[in-house]
């Protein structure tokens, strides 16, 4: 008897009480039958087996591979790669394939998918290092033949005119700044002196019954004298702080977008002698696409260049109105101070403090109290 075994939708068709197939279900058993084959099996290489049921007159059908003579070959050996033959021929009866990335082509309902490659974040930054390497050799290029006198360099006359000058006048206001600091250095020295000459004249003029006023004159006078020093000496340090600023932070902030303005050229002239030397070479099949990219890396390096002068010109112009402006009000007041100073106007001298808003430190006043050191 034979071994009962169960029973499979996919492949149980109705047969007839002769053995025969149905035929209103032939067509579509032969068609599903191809598509529940693996791919690279034909028909001919199926066999049909016939299991009974009790009370049902029905045939499965079972897909395999007959074993070759000679050779020991198992049924699931017939899953190979599919040949583009094969899957032409399921394609054409109506099976669908999801072609995976490895190649292998797999019996599914559904649309076909192209799996995408996976970027590789390696491969970007290499391409990255590429382009700058590229862009540093031709920048480098360009700076050599510049200075062996080779290359061609792109000059706006009027721009370079007023950054030399810019540069040429921070070199000036450098070497004024360090001549106000030494002398607010020496001041601070002479009012230091002063200060310990008045104690000693009036720790004198206590101690010498003979010589008091003569000692209390000058212990006076020494101490007016420290105190207006002390003045003078805040109106210097103001304006040297003025001029720092100016200096080292609005003039340092210029320069940089004028270093930034000048790699730009550097950039823009470069490109544009290779596109010209492109462009000077035979055109053909090879260079047209290398013309064309170098035309474009050209266009946008242009831009680049032609946005950074503009911001130069805007800048030197703001720079310019702020210079103006701020050093005519610090050489208003070092005028006024010292000449408030040497000609012994105390009021003036305070005063002109008074029209900057200029506020003295008093000696101590930052040193905290003893209930605050409690």
């Amino acid at each position: 008897m034979a071994q009962e075994s169960p029973k499979n939708s996919a492949a149980e068709i109705p047969v007839t009480s002769n053995g025969q197939l149905e035929d209103s279900h032939e067509h579509s058993f032969n068609r599903d039958l191809k598509c529940s084959l693996p791919v690279g099996l034909g028909l001919s290489e199926t066999k049909i087996t016939s299991h009974g049921f009790d009370g049902a007159k029905e045939g499965v059908v079972e897909a395999g591979q007959f074993p070759n003579k000679g050779s020991s070959a198992s049924p699931t050996s017939s899953l190979i790669s599919p040949s583009s033959a094969a899957a032409s021929r399921l394609a054409e009866q109506g099976c669908d394939l999801i072609i995976p990335a490895g190649g292998r082509a797999q019996q599914k309902s559904g649309p076909v998918v192209l799996a995408d490659e996976v970027k590789n974040p390696a491969m970007e930054k290499l391409e990255l290092v590429r382009k700058w390497s590229l862009n540093t050799y031709k920048c480098t290029r360009q700076i050599i033949s510049e200075k062996l006198g080779r290359g061609s360099r792109t000059v706006d006359l009027e721009l370079e005119a007023q950054i030399d000058i810019l540069r040429d006048n921070k070199k000036k206001y450098e070497n004024i700044l360090r001549l106000a600091q030494t002398l607010s250095t020496q001041l601070f020295q002479m009012v230091h002196t002063q200060r310990q000459l008045g104690d000693a004249f009036a720790d004198l003029s206590l101690k010498s019954l003979e010589l008091h006023e003569e000692f209390g004159y000058n212990a006076d006078t020494q101490k007016l004298l420290a105190k207006n020093g002390e003045t003078l000496l805040g109106a210097i340090n103001f304006f040297i702080a003025s001029v720092n600023t100016l200096v080292n932070k609005t003039i340092e902030d210029t320069l940089l977008t004028v270093k930034q303005y000048e790699s730009a050229r550097i950039e823009y002239d470069a490109y544009r002698t290779d596109l010209e030397e492109l462009n000077l070479g035979p055109r053909d099949a090879n260079t047209l696409p290398k013309i064309e990219q170098s035309q474009q890396l050209f266009q946008v390096h242009k831009e680049k260049y032609d946005k950074m002068r503009n911001d130069v010109s805007i800048k030197l112009k703001f720079l310019e109105e702020n210079k103006v402006k701020v050093l005519h009000n610090q050489l208003v007041l070092f005028h006024n101070a010292i000449a408030a100073y040497f000609a012994g106007n105390q009021k003036q001298l305070e005063q002109t403090l008074k029209q900057f808003h200029i506020k003295l430190k008093t000696p101590g006043a930052d040193a905290p109290s003893w209930l605050e050191e409690q």
